[in-house]
């Protein structure tokens, strides 16, 4: 499946999803000041061996649903906000990262998925290389991601 986040002005970016032998589908992305939420999937989705939005869309749900899977493709939203929440305000040490991740599951009342300091490095590597590439792309420019 192939994810592509097309840098747009006004409110909004956009991104195209790719799979074979379906029709393609565009979802409009609000702009939030970092990179775009579904790339946050992307990332934590492409490191991870858990099912999340992603995973559902490349297994055939509709790519504009709101995450209605199982424990663990909440748990991945979770963990993706968690993530995003540290974009907008710094880095924090990764245990507590963690911490506030499980918090956040234990809220919304299902349980959260085995995260290890490496994972988050890991995680947090893949953001930094994506949120490079997004910054350098112009207005209308795309960047293609294969999952």
């Amino acid at each position: 499946m192939d994810l592509i986040f097309t840098k747009r002005g006004g409110k909004f970016d956009e991104l195209a999803v790719h799979r074979p032998g379906r029709a393609s589908e565009t979802i409009q992305c609000p702009k939030q000041g970092i990179i775009p939420h579904d790339m946050v999937h992307y990332a934590v989705e492409s490191t991870l061996a858990h099912s999340g939005f992603l995973s559902l869309v490349r297994n055939g749900a509709a790519a504009d649903l709101t995450t209605m899977g199982g424990d663990s493709e909440e748990a991945i939203e979770r963990l993706v906000e968690t993530f995003q929440a540290e974009m907008w305000g710094g880095r924090v040490p990764a245990e507590e990262l963690i911490a506030t991740y499980e918090h956040a599951c234990d809220a919304r009342g299902h349980g959260a998925l085995p995260v290890a300091v490496a994972d988050i490095d890991a995680i947090r590597l893949r953001l930094d290389e994506l949120t490079t590439q997004w910054s350098a792309l112009a207005v209308n420019d795309a960047m293609t991601l294969s999952f």
